[in-house]
């Protein structure tokens, strides 16, 4: 046995080998096959041996190429200067022959600066490209030196020297792919081909890099065991940041953590330098923002950790939303303390540590609750479906949607909490709301949106069935800032109410478009059914008694009052931002266009900026239409009630003794009061002026028609009376403003021609047009004046 030799001391063997050899020969069985081992071992450093002699000999035939390359560079540049010299002592003009001798030197010239050009590129190519070969090559010994397990493997140090080694090896490669691609776009498939070894080391790397990474936090303890968190009060918070792994480290622990944290964030930000050269010329932004790599792995295993939990409270979803918010909350300080730093020397630019944490947090548990939780909750709808009976699974979903509200807006404080101003942003909103849920299931919105509807329009049936929401007045304006006294009865607050509580809980949803979609489907429908209910009680009314009855009248007025208050809180509404923002663009307006309102109308252009401005138009119009049926009504009683003053023509050729207004015109007066009375009790005061300036357009066509322009013949006595019973009706209408006669311009320059003399008159007849303008008469023709004009008796 003179070939056995003994083993060198302990202490002259590496660590490595100590372990190799205790792992391989820890048994007496073991020891005996030891000779087997041997030569394996010997075959395995032979087969290394070739390889590496291999290895050589393309190293040397390589520098071979390239130096035989590089004497054929330098041959030709030998050649060009030799012809370059030849050139100058040659060309010597001479006469005008010399013209055509500098014009072909030129010329010549002129090809040997394109050759030098050309030569120069392809020396500047070849060096390039031999300097990336050397750079992909070191990258791909340090990738197989990790990936080596042999005895010849020093330690776990090394291999992370050797990440690093690639790494830096990585972004000099990363950098001169950047130039060329800037300075030299035209080297594609140079920059293609060295892509795509680099991508294959990096398929390799990144595993590893990860791999490493895992394997040190378990050495760490992390994740942290759940029971140190089944205390849900805030008093065990200390109690917990005190058992985080991250601050407890040991000082060479935190050390090695630093190093592989770095490494780790340096290789994402090498490949996300890549993307960027990558897709240079398209939209980037989707695809260079990636979450932290470093966050998602402390997050993953504490994920898998706590679905162990979920899966005992998928009846109990609050018990989730907790545990998932005090996680958060417990360890969201270390981010800032301990790797903030971190990614500031990394220079990840647009990074925080404190926002990653949240963000991992909540689309993990926005990953459970559509995998798990959603679906369980849809199944028991469906059940209750084919059953018939639907009440508790909505409860228990809208009970679920109240606590994702409620945890996004205790994330959302845990955010801001650190000074983070939110945005608008979409993306960002998405990241930090377990709402995002829905982004990807827009058919889980519309049912959201339809269990929301038909709660509140079954809380609203009561409301809307008891008549005294009807009959009693909202106290104070609560939901508008508007000070008129709209007089609205108690029944649009109840909507509105409603309506809120809707806005409210869609505020909380992470997109513009989602926000939106929900409002048309859930909100949208409760003002229509305002706007039908409020409908159908005037059309009652009107049904009944055609408005004639006090009590009819003063239901539509209602109903007016509170179209103009609901009106009013929607124009309002309108003018905040969270509705600004929903402009509609060309996909809503396709969708828009392809579904008929509840009106059977589709939705006119002009309604495309708000997304009430529809339903604050239908409002709009119900209003006006209503309003103008209330004046008709009255305008037909007056009508009724004067048909013998209109018609007594003879009443115009002497006076009334004793009567300051005619006795036939009285009784239409006190009609006229006593409607009107009715009406400014019961109406809002913005349509009661509507109500009253359309009366008041209405009796003077009435009067002007039927009186000053039908044949009837006015002596002095007439004008006088005329003149009195005219300041009597304007009297009724200045309760109400300050010059009446301005609403009746009609017949108050009827009044002004009649009481003008004689010579006057006859001016009038001669001026046409012009003289009644210089004379104040605007409102009625050349026509109109000179009939009421024929009919003045002068004689007494």
């Amino acid at each position: 046995m003179e070939w056995l030799q003994t083993l060198p001391p302990p202490s002259h063997l590496s660590p490595s080998a100590l372990s190799f050899l205790d792992h391989r020969l820890h048994t007496q069985l073991a020891l005996a096959e030891a000779p087997t081992f041997v030569a394996e071992l010997q075959t395995q450093c032979s087969e290394l041996d070739r390889s590496l002699d291999e290895l050589t000999r393309l190293l040397g035939a390589g520098l071979a190429a390239y130096a035989s390359f590089s004497g054929e560079i330098h041959g030709l540049f030998g050649d060009v200067t030799e012809r370059l010299i030849a050139l100058s002592s040659t060309v010597v003009p001479d006469g005008g022959r010399g013209e055509e001798d500098g014009k072909g030197f030129r010329e010549e010239l002129a090809t040997l600066a394109k050759e030098v050009a050309r030569l120069e590129t392809v020396r500047v190519y070849a060096e390039t490209a031999l300097k990336l070969d050397t750079l992909v090559g070191d990258i791909e010994d340090a990738v197989s030196f990790t990936m080596s397990k042999n005895i010849r493997k020093h330690s776990s140090q090394n291999s992370q020297e050797m990440h690093m080694l690639a790494i830096k090896t990585l972004k000099t490669t990363e950098g001169i792919l950047i130039s060329i691609t800037k300075a030299h776009p035209q080297w594609k498939h140079l920059v293609s081909a060295v892509d795509h070894r680099v991508d294959r080391a990096l398929a390799i790397l990144r595993p590893q890099a990860i791999a490493e990474h895992r394997a040190l936090l378990a050495s760490l303890g992390w994740p942290p065991p759940l029971f140190a968190l089944n205390s849900l009060d805030s008093d065990a918070r200390t109690a917990n940041q005190v058992a985080n792994p991250l601050l407890t480290m040991q000082v060479d622990l935190k050390v090695q953590y630093s190093e592989n944290f770095l490494a780790l964030c340096n290789l994402q930000e090498l490949q996300r330098q890549r993307k960027a050269r990558q897709l240079e010329g398209h939209d980037r932004e989707v695809a260079l923002r990636q979450s932290l790599w470093v966050i998602e792995e402390l997050v993953n295993p504490l994920s898998l950790a706590s679905q162990r939990h979920f899966s005992k409270w998928v009846d109990k979803p609050e018990f989730i939303f907790t545990l998932v918010y005090k996680i958060t909350r417990d360890y969201v300080d270390s981010m800032d303390e301990l790797l903030q730093p971190l990614v500031d020397e990394a220079k990840l630019l647009g990074y925080s540590c404190r926002e990653e944490w949240i963000s991992a947090m909540v689309t993990s548990l926005t990953t459970y609750l559509a995998k798990e939780i959603f679906p369980s909750y849809i199944s028991q709808l469906d059940e209750e479906s084919v059953i018939g009976i639907q009440s508790s699974a909505r409860i228990s979903w809208l009970h679920l949607i109240d606590l994702t509200i409620a945890f996004d807006k205790r994330i959302k404080s845990l955010v801001e909490h650190s000074g983070i101003l939110l945005s608008f942003d979409d993306d960002i909103m998405q990241k930090i709301s377990s709402l995002s849920v829905f982004c990807d299931r827009p058919d889980w919105l519309d049912l959201w949106a339809e269990i929301e509807l038909g709660d509140a329009l079954g809380k609203l049936k009561p409301d809307i069935q008891d008549e005294n929401n009807w009959r009693k007045k909202v106290e104070g304006v609560v939901l508008s800032s508007y000070t008129d006294d709209h007089k609205s009865p108690l029944i649009s607050n109840a909507f509105l109410r409603h309506l809120a509580s809707v806005i409210d809980r869609c505020r909380s949803l992470p997109s513009v478009i989602l926000r939106s979609k929900f409002l048309r489907f859930a909100g949208v429908p409760i003002i229509r059914n305002f706007f039908d209910s409020i409908l159908i009680r005037c059309q009652e009314a009107e049904g009944l008694t055609a408005l004639t009855d006090d009590d009819a009248v003063i239901k539509v007025t209602i109903s007016v009052n509170a179209a103009h208050y609901f009106e009013s809180v929607l124009k309002e509404w309108s003018e905040d931002v969270f509705f600004l923002e929903m402009g509609m663009d060309e996909d809503d307006k396709t969708e828009l266009e392809s579904n008929s309102n509840s009106y059977g109308e589709l939705l006119p252009e002009s309604s495309r900026r708000v997304i009430f401005d529809d339903e604050i138009k239908k409002l709009e119009e119900f209003r006006t239409e209503w309003v103008e049926k209330i004046s008709l009504v009255i305008l037909r009683g007056f009508d009724s009630h004067s048909r013998d003053y209109v018609k007594n023509k003879r009443q115009w050729q002497k006076g009334e003794e004793g009567w300051t207004v005619s006795k036939t015109l009285i009784e239409a007066l006190d009609y006229l009061q006593s409607k009107m009375s009715v009406v400014e009790v019961s109406l809002n005061d913005r349509d009661f002026v509507g109500v009253w300036r359309s009366l008041a357009a209405g009796i003077d066509r009435l009067i002007f028609n039927g009186i000053l322009i039908s044949n009837v013949k006015f002596h002095n006595s007439g004008v006088e009376r005329f003149g009195s019973d005219l300041e009597v009706l304007f009297g009724v209408f200045g309760a109400w403003c300050l010059r009446p006669e301005g609403f009746f311009p009609k017949s108050s320059e009827g009044l002004k021609l009649l009481k003008m003399d004689e010579n006057r008159v006859q001016e009038c007849m001669g001026g046409g047009k012009r003289w009644l303008k210089e004379n104040g008469i605007r409102r009625l023709s050349v026509t109109e004046a000179e009939k009421i004009l024929k009919n003045r008796v002068f004689r007494s």
